[in-house]
């Protein structure tokens, strides 16, 4: 026997409404949208385009993006600031990776389960005089940042070899004179970046 759609339609609606009767609730005609069944981001990370991007100047990079509440790199080509404040090649490197976080992920990326949690306009700046060597000073403090976004700044920083000389703490400070702070990548802060310590360690200048 062959069902059209109309006859099936029929049919689960009856049957619903037989339930609905038998347990004591009244049925209503208005329809309810329940969305669609749940399922799984498959945090699959895109290959970045094998030319580059049109010919614009940058560099390949590790960007640390949310995914399944974790984080999950995505390699990508990054494109070097088009304001340069400065000559720095760290800094630069900094605020073209500031910029990749801030950015809305890719279509793919979004289709993915991939997000960012770091807010637009940060700006990266060169340590102030009496700063430990390898400090990063930002336009905001990074305790005032959201735990995920720091999460994700610190271990896009971490991982990236024009920004850190090697495996260790990410130095950063704000935009006043308080003491710049180190915070690690560590596996557990990748695994849940929501418990990344607020407060990092103060850094003292190990040299006069």
């Amino acid at each position: 026997m062959t069902w059209t759609r109309k006859a099936l339609y029929g049919v689960v609606l009856a049957a619903l409404a037989g339930g609905t009767f038998g347990c004591g609730i009244r049925a209503t005609t208005v329809p309810v949208d329940v969305g669609a069944a749940p399922s799984r981001v498959s945090c699959d990370t895109p290959e970045p385009p094998a030319g580059g991007q049109g010919g614009v100047q940058g560099f390949r990079a590790t960007v640390e993006l949310v995914c399944g509440s974790q984080l999950v790199g995505v390699e990508r080509v990054v494109p070097v600031p088009e304001k340069r404040t400065g000559r720095d090649p760290v800094v630069l490197a900094t605020q073209a990776l500031l910029e990749a976080l801030e950015r809305t992920p890719s279509a793919e990326e979004r289709d993915a389960g991939f997000t960012t949690g770091v807010p637009g306009g940060l700006t990266a700046a060169p340590p102030r005089a009496g700063d430990p060597a390898g400090t990063l000073r930002l336009s905001r403090r990074p305790e005032d940042l959201p735990p995920v976004a720091l999460s994700q700044i610190v271990c896009t920083l971490a991982g990236s070899e024009a920004v850190s000389a090697g495996p260790g703490p990410v130095v950063l400070g704000g935009p006043d004179a308080d003491p710049p702070r180190a915070w690690e990548c560590a596996d557990a802060v990748r695994s849940r970046p929501e418990s990344i310590p607020t407060l990092g360690e103060i850094v003292r200048p190990t040299g006069p």
